[in-house]
């Protein structure tokens, strides 16, 4: 049986010194430099709608005497609104780049590198990353470029069982490819530095065979014809380090995951088209369908392990913010592919689920507060690390904002105005608001806010496919008026769940890090119950609080009060797979991509139900003690072990070697292990082969009696 990985080439990529820098000297200087006056177009238009939005809010508070909660509340929504309307001028840049841009026509020159296509995988279900490798080969194959192309599971694996169904999936693939493809798996035994240091490891060991690093994420799937454009303008384009795509959402079943899905499809290109056309060749990096050039990042682009302890300290989480501001400082071009369709990922498929994912973000974003300072970045790669961060302290920002509108109301109805605070006048100085001041503002604030939104519908009704596979025009209208307003009831929600992830961060917690459920979303009531009721108590408190002091506050109040007290039913509804079919049945946040799935989904469709079967059908850890040729089978797809000094075993491995030498049997040795120990025994050469050594003197008697006969 062949080896699970190719030859090692070993290669460095030394952790990047954040105090210290060196940039190289690019072959063409005007294929690395950024268009300027993009930015100062931007920027300009964002200066002026701050400057306008908080002289008007100023100007609100100075109709009468200023005191100090009005000026927590003039600083606070200066903070929000610059965040809000940075997006509403890079939506309307997008919105002018798609409708008056042109799109760069496609590279048809014949592949001459090598690229490897990573997916790197955490206890994920391997039906669905087997079967999704299986339709991108085949697709690539068909295009006629498929010598170009290795593929490879690079796996973190905890869970033995999940392992022995990975390594059955990867034979099952093998044998239905052939061998013409080649196709590779390797699991760490130890998951260090999680996804980054996965791909860190698989660089370090395999990456000097390759030009090019294409890395996937294990929802990912894209067209065959966008992998090849992909390594087609790498290597047209030598000066660039990194191509990130702009994935489209698919497979959603729930209300949750439609949500998600409509708004990324209708609204997401607008933004993410504007964010490439100013960040040009200072773009960003978001982990996965994207592709690096491997010399590039191995050079440039190993992160340090930032001192101190987690959440702060440790090793860095998210990753790819942290390297393209590296790749980019080193004079490499980093950009975003706008026009590239054909790259999709999944969604989560529930508020709780995009809670456990937002807190291990939420970390990962805080931790950027400590790579800010390096030296040598640019400040367009700053601003991306800020806008990671204040994608999180946002919610705190509107929060505190909220509650101090609610204190200036609590101020205005308990406190007496003093009519006469200079007693030499006869005249009383009366308690001044500027309401149609007030007003107007209000209005501009929404707007802003809404802009992005707007423009993609807009953009979505002018583009014949978008208008038709939504639904048409009606169907359109009808899915952006219910997106609008369910964004709007779980917006509040939201909003707690990032304030208590950033509390959570704040007060040293570390979150860990656990695999994403992808598709059912259905919870019991019981855990939804457990994971809002805070949410619907600081609803009713907030609710009974506004009703005693002024029915207008109340109502002023309302669409907050209301999310939040429904945030269980709320909750539990949009995770509901029924609802979203039924939703999908009615026409409802329908998508171009459901109307006509792209052929890639199609291939996934057709061959994800025959992984199914052999993942169910995959041994579990007992049944290698049972079955000698099986047990062996696996041998050659265990990752080497470095050495390690004779008499200084760690914990984990002194206790599986142990239980190795006490058991009187193999199926004894496995019962006495956790599943931990059954997951380091599997994963070590050594220890393995003592298992197997164990199986064969046991079926020894039987093979010597079948061959005297």
């Amino acid at each position: 049986m062949s080896a699970g990985t190719p030859a090692q080439r070993p290669g460095a990529m030394p952790p990047q010194d954040l105090k210290s820098f060196s940039r190289r000297t690019p072959l063409d200087g005007h294929a690395v430099r950024s268009r300027g006056w993009r930015r100062l177009l931007v920027f300009a238009a964002t200066l002026a709608l701050c400057s306008y939005a908080i002289g008007e809010m100023w100007m609100v508070f100075r109709a009468g005497s200023v005191a100090w909660p009005e000026y927590v509340v003039l600083l606070l929504f200066a903070a929000t609104f610059c965040w809000i309307a940075l997006a509403c001028v890079t939506g309307v840049a997008g919105f002018c780049v798609r409708m008056f841009g042109t799109r760069p026509a496609p590279l048809t020159q014949p592949l001459t590198s090598r690229t490897a296509i990573l997916m790197p995988t955490y206890n994920e279900d391997p039906a669905r990353l087997f079967a999704a490798v299986e339709a991108m080969a085949r697709g690539i194959a068909a295009g006629g470029e498929g010598h170009s192309f290795d593929w490879f599971f690079i796996s973190d694996t905890t869970d033995p069982d999940i392992l022995l169904q990975e390594e059955e999936a990867l034979l099952a693939l093998r044998r239905r490819l052939g061998a013409q493809y080649r196709v590779y798996y390797r699991r760490r035994r130890e998951n260090r530095a999680r996804k980054a240091g996965n791909v860190a490891d698989f660089c370090r060991r395999w990456g000097r065979h390759y030009d090019h690093l294409l890395v996937l994420d294990a929802d990912s799937l894209i067209e065959a014809e966008t992998l090849i454009q992909l390594a087609r303008r790498m290597e047209a384009a030598p000066d660039t380090g990194l191509i990130q795509t702009i994935p489209t959402l698919i497979r959603g079943n729930t209300p949750m995951a439609r949500l998600q899905q409509f708004a990324a499809r209708i609204y997401g290109p607008v933004v993410g088209t504007g964010l490439a056309w100013w960040a040009d060749r200072d773009g960003n990096f978001w982990g996965h369908n994207a592709i690096l050039r491997t010399r590039a990042f191995m050079d440039c682009a190993g992160l340090p392990e930032l001192r101190g302890r987690p959440p702060f300290g440790g090793h860095v989480l998210s990753h790819d913010f942290v390297e393209a501001a590296l790749l980019r400082r080193a004079g490499w071009a980093v950009t975003i592919a706008w026009d590239l369709d054909g790259s999709y990922e999944e969604s989560p498929p529930s508020l709780i689920d995009m809670a456990v994912r937002d807190r291990r973000w939420c970390q990962g974003n805080l931790q950027h507060a400590r790579i800010l300072p390096t030296r040598g970045l640019s400040w367009v790669s700053r601003m991306h690390l800020l806008t990671g961060i204040m994608s999180y302290l946002s919610s705190p920002l509107w929060l505190l904002l909220v509650l101090s509108g609610f204190a200036l109301t609590l101020q205005a109805h308990f406190i007496p105005p003093d009519y006469f605070a200079n007693g030499s006048t006869l005249f009383p100085a009366w308690p001044v608001l500027d309401a149609e001041r007030a007003l107007r503002l209000f209005s501009t604030t929404m707007l802003v806010l809404f802009t992005p939104k707007i423009l993609g519908f807009a953009s979505s009704l002018l583009e014949a496919r978008s208008r038709r596979g939504s639904g048409g025009t009606l169907g359109l209208a009808k899915s952006f008026v219910l997106e609008l307003l369910l964004s709007a009831l779980i917006a509040p929600v939201m909003m707690l769940i990032h304030c208590g992830a950033v509390v959570s961060v704040l007060l040293g917690s570390d979150g860990g890090w656990n695999p994403q459920r992808r598709e059912d979303g259905s919870l019991p009531w019981r855990d939804v119950w457990r994971r809002h009721r805070l949410h619907m108590a600081v609803g009713i408190a907030l609710g009974g609080a506004a009703w005693l002091i002024s029915w207008q506050l109340l109502a002023w109040l309302s669409p907050v009060i209301v999310s939040l007290v429904l945030a269980v039913p709320l909750s539990y509804c949009t995770a509901s797979p029924t609802l979203g079919r039924l939703l999908r049945r009615g026409g409802w946040l329908c998508t171009p991509e459901e109307a006509a799935a792209p052929a890639i989904e199609q291939a996934l469709a057709r061959v994800q139900p025959l992984y199914r079967d052999i993942v169910a059908a995959a041994p579990r850890p007992h049944h290698l003690a049972g079955n000698l040729p099986l047990a062996r089978r696996r041998l050659a797809l265990i990752d080497p072990v470095p050495p390690r000094q004779p008499g200084s075993p760690g914990p984990r491995e002194a206790v599986v070697i142990a239980k190795l030498g006490e058991a009187r049997s193999a199926a004894e040795a496995l019962s006495f292990m956790d599943r931990g120990e059954t997951a380091w025994l599997l994963s070590s050469p050594e220890l393995y082969g003592r298992l197997v050594a164990m199986l064969e003197r046991e079926s020894l008697p039987t093979e010597v009696t079948a061959a005297r006969a």
